[in-house]
């Protein structure tokens, strides 16, 4: 739907040259080259929790919210990525999830201490889906476990990307470009 709408106007804008400017060159001169070869990654992540998407938080009561039902069920990040090659227009796309458990104390005083606490500390908890970032030291000491990698769950799958260039150079090898 609308992820694919938004990385398919980020490609045109690219092969229209439109985003030339934020792309480093390859040529010696400094200049593209009709024989520049560009691959790039789009992706985009989610929280799950209860079966529900859960967005940035609209407000500090909602970021409250989303920690109490912490306490009580975990919650998992859903990470897309897709690769695409240009100028050959090649795509390959994933998915990676990661399960995160957190100990019942992270539900403390209601979710209030805990949320409170990181707006202390100008953690930016109105600007990450889900309002927590796992790699702060506040929230990190409740986590139990992770089933996953750090790695996805802040954004990124390193194993996936992986996956995903080498799933791209054999399409391409398949394709002879």
């Amino acid at each position: 739907g609308t992820y694919w709408a938004k990385m398919d106007h980020l490609i045109n804008e690219i092969r229209s040259g439109n985003c030339t400017d934020d792309m480093p060159s390859t040529a010696d001169n400094g200049e593209t080259s009709d024989d520049d070869e560009w691959v790039v990654l789009t992706g985009d992540q989610v929280v799950t929790h209860r079966g529900n998407i859960l967005e940035k938080p609209e407000s500090i009561e909602q970021a409250k919210q989303f920690v109490r039902g912490y306490a009580t069920e975990p919650c998992s990040t859903v990470g897309s990525c897709v690769l695409t090659h240009l100028p050959s227009g090649v795509r390959v796309s994933g998915v990676d999830t990661a399960t995160i458990h957190f100990k019942s104390t992270i539900g403390e005083g209601g979710g209030d201490a805990l949320v409170d606490r990181l707006l202390q500390e100008d953690a930016p908890i109105l600007s990450c889906a889900g309002g927590l970032m796992i790699e702060h030291p506040l929230v990190k000491k409740h986590i139990n476990r992770i089933d996953g990698t750090e790695d996805s769950v802040m954004g990124l799958s390193k194993d996936l990307v992986e996956r995903l260039l080498r799933e791209l150079e054999e399409k391409l090898t398949e394709a002879g470009v």
